[in-house]
């Protein structure tokens, strides 16, 4: 989202900040962009260069006594230096570990010095609050989240990309009439938003207004935009365990909740994946996810449970099922998979033999299809094929 922004309309970013600037007497700006984002680091830098062109950067701008200029600086994608005080140490050219607070960055932040810190997308919204008015953006979203949002959204749904809605757009509205719904007929499951560390959002919440409080309120946040949908083809303990293994790798390592009890939770989801879990495992796992976040640093390790936690709260008993029936119902979880295609539903249409990959599946057109359990690497791909969700 903060990339699309940088890429497309990097002036609105960079005119904020020289109000911002202006606004608390500072003199400098830093612009802080992954290194893999090169189209945004270009396009910033070149207008960057057209603004002092016209006077808007630099010493005594418009012949007063405000001068201002802006410095971009590249990071090396590290995850947590989204968070603040981990940005600045890496701006200062230091490892980018989050820092005790207090002191907060508004009273000794870059090299000690009060400094103001925001998002991309929250100085992209200065200029037109100031150009149409605090009323106008006030009209815009709902009582406690003003304003709209840009989601990315992405997985199992038609339309995918970046959608920009106001604050309070049920994810009703945000799946099925702005996303086109879940392809091949398939039922929705879950919405994961706020990125790796935000939460699951289950079919029962799908009339959920988007925004800051509503997400908070049912164990999901709002985070940088991203919006995940998965249909019924996907293990909760299977995605749990897929964002965990980020943020155990992007851990800075600073504290021992983060940089131990992430990698504890990861080995207790990878037991309980392949087969090797008890009922003990998932007490201990969901202990710790309860107690990570009262005693990390940063918001890192604070957060990082939040998948885990969320799918204990809305899909326990899929924890439950690899635990005590030593089976994974969607597949995923290679070493507990039985998939099977249910006589019932099957109506010979094929795709399923098409599209496996190791040539498990026969049968003739018309007729029930069949697996061969020796060849079959339970991949899942027929089960996510199956237009009659007969493979499961």
């Amino acid at each position: 989202m903060d990339r699309s922004i940088l890429e497309g309309d990097p002036h609105s970013v960079l005119e904020s900040m020289i109000i911002a600037g202006f606004a608390i007497g500072a003199n400098q700006g830093y612009i802080y962009v992954r290194a893999e984002y090169p189209i945004a680091v270009q396009r910033f830098s070149v207008a960057i260069k057209q603004a002092r062109e016209y006077g808007l950067l630099g010493k005594n701008i418009f012949g007063t006594n405000f001068s201002f200029d802006v410095e971009v600086r590249l990071g090396a994608g590290a995850f947590v230096c989204g968070e603040e005080t981990a940005l600045l140490e890496s701006i200062e050219g230091k490892r980018g570990q989050p820092r005790i607070k207090p002191p907060y960055p508004a009273n000794a932040g870059l090299w000690g010095k009060p400094t103001l810190i925001n998002n991309v997308e929250t100085y992209a919204n200065i200029t037109r609050i100031i150009l149409n008015g605090a009323d106008w953006y006030s009209s815009i979203g709902t009582e406690g989240s003003k304003g709209t949002k840009v989601f990315a959204l992405g997985g199992n749904v038609v339309n995918v990309g970046l959608v920009e809605v106001p604050m309070g757009t049920t994810l009703r509205e945000i799946v099925y009439d702005i996303g086109g719904g879940i392809p091949n007929g398939r039922d929705f499951k879950a919405a994961q938003t706020g990125g790796p560390s935000g939460g699951c959002i289950p079919k029962e919440h799908l009339d959920t207004p988007i925004d800051y409080e509503s997400l908070k309120q049912i164990g999901s946040m709002m985070g940088s935009g991203g919006l995940i949908i998965m249909d019924d083809t996907k293990c909760m303990v299977n995605l749990a365990k897929f964002y965990l293994s980020f943020t155990v790798d992007e851990s800075c390592g600073k504290c021992t909740p983060c940089r131990i009890g992430t990698k504890r939770m990861l080995e207790l989801l990878e037991k309980i994946s392949g087969g090797e879990g008890t009922l003990e495992d998932v007490e201990k796992l969901e202990e710790l996810a309860n107690s990570i976040p009262k005693t990390a640093i940063c918001g890192l390790g604070q957060s990082a449970p939040n998948p885990v936690l969320s799918t204990f709260k809305y899909f326990r008993e899929e924890y439950l099922e690899h635990v005590q029936e030593k089976v994974c119902k969607t597949g995923e979880c290679k070493a507990l998979a039985k998939i099977q295609i249910h006589e019932d539903k099957c109506k010979g249409c094929g795709m399923c033999k098409r599209n496996c990959p190791v040539e498990a599946i026969s049968g003739e057109p018309g007729k029930i299809h069949h697996i061969d359990e020796t060849k079959c690497i339970k991949c899942g791909t027929c089960i996510s094929v199956c237009p009659f969700h007969a493979i499961g």
